[in-house]
């Protein structure tokens, strides 16, 4: 009976733990997935503020990534929380330090987003930037690369991520398209140096966001498959 009582208790103690291991990585993804959400609107007005040279929508883009780097900090937290108290193993563990590498991640693309903001602040009055237009499609492409990979880190879909990361390939397409027509008016104009060099640095680190989704992306694939892939040959 004595034996039964004890078993039947450490049976209701491993449901409890976890339930409450359950509960913990659900409010961590919560977190990561919301300041994705908030990335992702970072990356699109960056843009598009640097495309339209417009400082105040710029200065939003600079402010608010604080509030990204305490969303990472918050993720951080939790998740050495978690470690803490649910001792976590094989999956669990897996799984929490996939999401404190995805936040890690998200937070540098944030900071990518604040490099193109800064910009403005110091392109010269003039002409449109070279290609804008094709910047302006590279900076929609990296905010929808982040959404979608978020969305496959949800339903951990493999071939989800994988999809993802191949559209990074555009992005680098894009880059080298900016990159050739700002060099090009640059050697035309001597008026156009600084223009050019300033959308030359911004094409870069939407080029850097591009690879850091790549990054998440075998993440997920890990995740999923427990196989290790590098989705960037």
């Amino acid at each position: 009976m004595d034996e039964t009582v004890i078993e039947g208790g450490g049976v209701a103690n491993v449901l409890r733990s976890r339930g409450a291991l359950d509960r913990e990585e659900r409010q961590i993804k919560d977190e990561v997935l919301r300041m994705g959400s908030r990335v992702e609107l970072q990356i699109a007005t960056a843009i598009r503020a640097f495309v339209a040279r417009d400082g105040a929508l710029a200065e939003t883009v600079i402010a608010g990534d604080a509030e990204i780097n305490e969303m990472q900090r918050s993720v951080t937290d939790l998740i050495a929380a978690a470690i803490a108290t649910q001792a976590p193993v094989a999956r669990d563990l897996r799984f929490l330090l996939a999401l404190n590498h995805v936040a890690s991640e998200l937070e540098r693309i944030g900071d990518h987003a604040v490099g193109v903001a800064k910009q403005v602040r110091r392109i010269p009055e003039g002409p449109p930037v070279p290609a804008a237009a094709e910047l302006a499609r590279m900076g929609e492409l990296a905010a929808s690369l982040v959404g979608g990979i978020l969305r496959a880190l949800v339903s951990s879909d493999s071939e989800a991520a994988r999809a993802v990361a191949a559209g990074d390939d555009e992005i680098d397409h894009g880059y080298s398209r900016v990159f050739t027509a700002a060099v090009a008016e640059m050697q035309a104009s001597p008026a156009a140096v600084e223009r050019g060099a300033r959308t030359i640095l911004v094409a870069h680190w939407l080029e850097r966001i591009g690879d850091r989704v790549t990054n998440i992306a075998e993440d997920v694939v890990h995740l999923a498959t427990g196989r290790v892939e590098d989705l960037n040959p």
